[in-house]
């Protein structure tokens, strides 16, 4: 389930291709261990009789379930989850059936921060807050894998989409130049 590449424009690159932290799998791996557990404990602590076969085969039954919906479920969403940074935008995508996507332009990011907690500083991960100009505000990414750095690289790609389109002291004087002259702005774009 990687990402597409086909979804970048000509001269877009990946910067950052991301899954929230590992930590989200702690839960689903529990499950299976404890659902493994039940159904080797049931064969062994189980008499051979017909009875005991019909409460092994619930015992089983319900360890399935859970183990599709308690584990299953949640490493399918992690796994489905993507946070992209390219050169000239970040893309939120999630969704196992249906897919949501958001592109944020780096043109466009206000301001980013970042927090962690106790345990999610141990575990190295935390939320980045993305504000962007428009309708929708503030993105969470929640669960980010080495959060600092990530804020650092954002920071570095917002910076550089700023200075890329920004202009310089000297084009500005010639523009201004220009302008007193009387040339049309439409004329300097042209030359």
């Amino acid at each position: 389930m990687a990402f597409p590449e086909d979804v970048l424009t000509a001269d877009e690159h990946v910067v950052l291709h991301l899954h929230p932290h590992w930590k989200a799998l702690v839960r689903p791996i529990a499950v299976l261990v404890v659902a493994i557990a039940a159904i080797v404990a049931g064969f062994v602590l189980l008499p051979e009789n017909a009875a005991a076969t019909v409460a092994l085969y619930a015992i089983a039954a319900v360890a399935l379930v859970g183990v599709v919906w308690l584990g299953l479920w949640p490493f399918l969403v992690w796994r489905t989850t993507h946070y992209l940074f390219t050169n000239e935008r970040v893309v939120l995508q999630q969704g196992v059936f249906s897919r949501d996507r958001r592109d944020i332009p780096l043109g466009r990011v206000n301001d980013h921060t970042m927090n962690q907690r106790f345990f999610e500083r141990m575990l190295g991960c935390g939320t980045l807050v993305i504000e962007s100009a428009g309708e929708r505000g503030q993105s969470r990414l929640t669960d980010i894998p080495n959060v600092e750095k990530v804020q650092t690289t954002l920071y570095e790609l917002v910076e550089a989409i700023h200075d890329k389109h920004s202009l310089g002291d000297d084009e500005m004087r010639e523009i201004m130049a220009d302008v007193q002259e009387g040339k049309p702005v439409r004329e300097q774009a042209q030359q």
